[in-house]
């Protein structure tokens, strides 16, 4: 795979009282002024712009006044996990008595509300079901609800089909005449806005002084709001950046939970020095990995814990069940990419929307495999595990210029029948579809990503910010741009390139190569790493010269904070 280092045109002109480095990285992610920075909760989206509010908030009322069985419907990832514990947390302190949850077993009944899921829920006889992260396309799910009288309050993030349920309320900013300024809360922020608002509603209405209840802080759940923001990898636009630094802010001040506690501590992370990335490559994995492998309930139970000691009994569960989710993955893996470098030998044309499907692939780990693929091969793919005899399921991953979603409806729109079901957003979903129609979807996965893809798009590339002067490659510069966060999807953390003389290169490990590194004419050497390097290239000890693309790095060890440039490609100058 070709990759392209690509510096970035600036599309603005920042204007503030900042450093210059800061400035030039702020324009080239559209940020104009420094008010588009604020990080403060007065600068949140107010939740009366939400569409649908009202009939949500009048129907959690009643649900409340007159303690209604609620049950909350959540979904197998980071995202439900944290929406599903946010939820009930929250109902619990308003007073709610009666609210517990349920969360699809992916193995059993796949996602969503579905038919299977309000039977199942019923047996409970609740009046009312909440979804979170997912329900704007259960039509099938809520016609079953209704039938059965059960109300349902659907707050979803998920981008909408033509045709809506017949819920009794529904919250999506992504939903048709909604006119929510962001478009991207993950289902943790669009359930935290409904609760935000209750409280509102609750204390017009008199009700915590009525009841004798003393009216939450609503940001002591952030924690959750950050790291199931940070976990879905929605866009960080300024409202979600509000969020997740709001919450890592708590973290960092010892404030959180003890179910986040527990898993920062299993991910060997240290909380004062949390940073959004540590969210979504650490804390996020153990918290999936439940769901992957096994029950949800797990990992939500682990965030509702509110003793640390059991916490750290569940976080240490879901770390072993991560790392079985990774030898799992390894090995689907290691499969794929020899049926692929097959490809590559015979000089085939590898095809542009690239499909793959095994039927000893695990349902749980496909949606990381084809992350895997697509990040090696640079193409839009959807990796397929067996469901049954009759039916398979796919997890697709997308690249820059591609949306996902509109492709799999086009593809329903020209194919009727082919596609079971499908959902999700521009760069990822899932779908499901019988399983003698797998070539013939192949195929047409490949014509229709064709339609919509140059052969350009097809080469990898980094956005670099630029080249940094030696007097910029600094601990104190790297601290700032990691204070200027949080980064993220959609406002990435900075990179930089530039060439540096290659002074020292050893392995660490089996596969990372450790460096000592200088710019040409410069006085200082500079400590690096590049990770999981091939091997057939490096180390290169005829290498004197390097082009590298960059990020500033903080290594912590023993206390000592110290300078490391992460490699996040190099060429032989």
């Amino acid at each position: 795979m070709t990759i392209k280092i690509v510096r970035r045109t600036p599309t603005t002109h920042f204007t503030g009282d900042l450093h210059p480095l800061l400035q030039r990285i702020y324009a080239n992610r559209s940020v104009s002024a420094q008010e588009n920075l604020d990080r403060s909760l007065a600068a949140l989206i107010s939740y009366q712009q939400l569409f649908g509010i009202q009939s949500a908030l009048e129907l959690l009322f009643t649900a409340l006044k007159e303690q209604q069985r609620i049950i909350i419907v959540g979904d197998f990832d980071a995202d439900g996990a944290t929406s599903t514990a946010l939820a009930i947390s929250v109902l619990r302190m308003f007073g709610a008595k009666h609210v517990d949850y349920i969360v699809p077993n992916r193995f059993e009944y796949g996602y969503g509300l579905t038919p299977e899921i309000v039977a199942l829920a019923a047996t409970n006889k609740p009046d009312l079901l909440i979804t979170v992260d997912n329900g704007i396309s259960s039509i099938a799910g809520v016609a079953a609800a209704n039938a059965l009288g059960i109300k349902v309050l659907i707050t979803d993030h998920h981008l909408a089909g033509q045709e809506l349920p017949n819920a009794a309320a529904i919250i999506n900013p992504n939903q048709p005449q909604a006119t929510f300024p962001s478009k991207h809360l993950a289902g943790v922020g669009v359930i935290f806005y409904v609760l935000l608002a209750l409280r509102s509603y609750l204390r017009n209405q008199g009700w915590f002084a009525e009841h004798n209840i003393v009216e939450p802080n609503m940001s002591q759940f952030l924690d959750l709001v950050a790291l199931g923001t940070v976990a879905d990898v929605v866009m960080l636009d300024q409202n979600n950046r509000i969020l997740v630094h709001q919450g890592i802010q708590r973290i960092r001040a010892g404030k959180c939970r003890p179910g986040i506690t527990a898993l920062i501590e299993i991910s060997k992370r240290t909380p004062q020095n949390l940073v959004a990335s540590d969210l979504g490559f650490a804390l996020g994995p153990r918290l999936n990995a439940a769901g992957r492998l096994d029950d949800m309930s797990l990992g939500i139970n682990c965030l509702l814990s509110t003793s640390l000691e059991t916490a750290r009994e569940m976080a240490t569960t879901l770390d072993s069940l991560n790392i079985e989710r990774r030898a799992i993955e390894q090995s689907m893996k290691q499969q794929a990419f020899i049926e692929l470098d097959k490809l590559s030998l015979d000089q085939k044309d590898l095809p542009v929307g690239l499909c793959l499907y095994d039927e000893t692939w695990h349902q749980g780990v496909i949606g990381i495999l084809a992350s895997r693929i697509k990040d090696r091969w640079h193409r839009p793919t959807i990796a397929f595990a067996a469901v049954n005899d009759d039916e398979i399921k796919g997890s697709a991953r997308s690249i820059k210029g591609l949306h996902i979603r509109d492709v799999l409806a086009d593809i329903a729109s020209q194919h009727p029948g082919l596609i079971t079901k499908f959902g999700g957003h521009a760069m990822a979903a899932g779908l499901s579809l019988p399983r003698d129609k797998y070539h013939q979807f192949a195929q047409a996965f490949d014509q229709q990503v064709k339609q919509h893809l140059h052969v350009d798009d097809l080469y990898a590339r980094i956005d670099s910010d630029g080249e940094l002067a030696e007097a910029d490659i600094t601990l104190q510069i790297a601290e700032l741009i990691q204070q200027a966060g949080p980064w993220g999807q959609g406002f990435p953390e900075p990179m930089f390139d530039g060439e540096f003389d290659l002074v020292d290169q050893r392995m660490v490990g089996s596969k990372h190569l450790k460096m000592i590194l200088r710019v040409p004419g410069g006085t200082h050497t500079f400590h690096a790493i590049a990770f999981n390097v091939d091997l057939n290239n490096w180390p290169n000890y005829h290498c004197q010269r390097i082009v590298a693309a960059y990020r500033l790095n903080i290594n912590e060890y023993n206390g000592f904070r110290n300078l490391q440039l992460i490699i996040e490609h190099l060429d032989a100058s």
